[in-house]
């Protein structure tokens, strides 16, 4: 698959996947994966984080990690992974104020009982990830 049909690809699934996993190192350096909600935010993936979990600390101390789909779900090798620095952004909306977040996980914050509005001061730290490279087969 060439190049151009490869981004393509990778572009599509950051629009229509619903969780992608983070992958932070722990101090021992240690990959530490899982799965979090994302939307694309100019060019950059955004999460919202509890302020208190390892991976808020882990980006703090080494920012570079990786992020990569739910994928080849039916053997057709549609593997992307995307390497970046993450860092901790106040200076972006809480989840509630971004309508596009809001529309993706509605459903899933009313699944865990939370109003986007009780879903944002939960998960008031948001990431932001700046893609250096992304690798994979599609």
């Amino acid at each position: 698959m060439n190049t151009e049909t490869f981004a393509s690809k990778a572009g599509e699934m950051t629009q229509k996947e619903v969780v992608i996993w983070l992958t932070t190192t722990s101090r021992d350096l240690s990959p530490q994966p899982r799965p979090v909600w994302f939307i694309w935010h100019e060019q950059q993936f955004l999460i919202y984080s509890r302020p208190t979990t390892n991976k808020v600390r882990h980006i703090q101390e080494r920012p570079n990690v990786a992020l990569n789909f739910n994928s080849d779900r039916e053997a057709n090798q549609d593997v992307v992974i995307f390497k970046g620095r993450a860092r901790l952004a106040p200076e972006i909306p809480a989840a509630d104020q971004l309508a596009a977040y809001v529309e993706k996980y509605a459903e899933g914050m009313q699944g865990i009982g939370m109003s986007p509005k009780e879903f944002a001061a939960a998960y008031n730290t948001p990431i932001l990830i700046d893609i250096d490279e992304v690798e994979g087969m599609a």
